[in-house]
């Protein structure tokens, strides 16, 4: 019986994230892991939604003291384009597993090029410690050779999640997310190509993690109310219903990995946001098309999409490694 600690984006509402610890979870439980505390921003939201242990993620010192195992991550924890700071709390959970003689796992991470030379350093010294590397894709895994890591490709673990597949799918539904270089001009050019290629069509707008996803939304809707282009707002949503809805669609432009990710293995016809490169990664290793946020003329990639057969997507298998 083995005692787990599992650090992560946890807590902050985000879909990717929160899917990835209830995919986790179930698997530690289904085989007999003794107690189960997960790191959290909201640690009693935590507890009841996947019937765990939880403290709060700045609390992490006693809950892996008193653990056998530390898993990191899934997701793009170990990265330091979004936050340099979020990247040294990260590593700094994992110092404290390997100080504390616990064993560590690197758990279907997502690795990009680092931007600064500390967060390489810092991160290529911690992890040539831990027991075990398990990356998400090709590209992670190049990243870490560069760095002489030695890893594992696992895919991501929602390739895992049982995620409905029908072929009566109808609606196009629309998935952004805040980021700094979204322009007016983008979103006004997204609108026009959406109301040319897909006349009198009620658009569906997801939120994936509302503090971030709904002000670009609003935003959009404000465009979309001055072209009377009607939609519908999907927000505050758990796992299973985002699942659900997503799959049900006929077309998904989406720019979160994840959204894209269930979109695909639901057989629906995606064109991607490229505002990470993990989202690039995804359309490469699946085979749909994108585009990029530094654009306007969106009319090859959209033909792309409305010719796209989902039959022909290369999804990844996802299984569990040992523990």
């Amino acid at each position: 019986m083995t005692k787990y600690v599992i650090s992560g984006y946890i807590g902050f509402d985000n879909f990717g994230d929160e899917a990835i610890v209830s995919v986790l979870t179930s698997y530690l439980k289904a085989n007999n892991a003794e107690r189960i505390t997960v790191l959290s921003s909201n640690p009693i939201k935590t507890s009841k939604l996947y019937n765990v242990q939880s403290a709060h993620y700045l609390n992490f010192l006693m809950p892996i003291l008193k653990s056998d195992v530390l898993i990191s991550g899934g997701g793009s924890l170990l990265q330091d384009i979004t936050s340099l700071k979020s990247l040294l709390y990260y590593l700094l959970v994992i110092l404290t597993g390997l100080i504390l003689n616990k064993k560590v796992i690197i758990f279907a991470q997502g690795f990009t090029p680092f931007r600064t030379t500390i967060g390489k350093i810092f991160t290529k010294f911690i992890l040539k410690y831990c027991d075990k590397i398990y990356v998400r894709d090709f590209k992670s895994y190049e990243v870490l050779k560069d760095l002489t890591l030695n890893s594992e490709i696992i895919s991501d673990p929602v390739f895992g999640m049982d995620v409905p597949y029908s072929n009566e799918k109808q609606g196009i539904g629309i998935q952004l997310r805040s980021f700094p270089t979204i322009s007016d001009n983008f979103l006004n050019k997204l609108s026009d190509i959406i109301m040319e290629k897909f006349p009198n069509q009620i658009l569906k707008l997801y939120s994936l993690q509302d503090s971030i996803d709904l002000p670009i939304i609003e935003k959009f809707v404000g465009i979309l109310n001055k072209k009377n282009i009607k939609y519908e707002i999907y927000k505050n949503l758990d796992i299973n219903t985002t699942i659900n809805e997503i799959s049900k669609l006929e077309y998904l432009i989406g720019m979160r990995f994840h959204a894209n990710l269930v979109a695909s293995k639901a057989g629906v016809k995606v064109l991607g946001i490229n505002y990470d490169i993990k989202v690039q990664n995804l359309s490469q290793a699946i085979g749909f098309p994108i585009i990029e946020l530094d654009d306007t003329d969106f009319e090859k990639e959209f033909n792309k999409l409305m010719n796209l057969n989902p039959q022909e997507y290369k999804i990844p298998n996802f299984k569990f490694p040992t523990f």
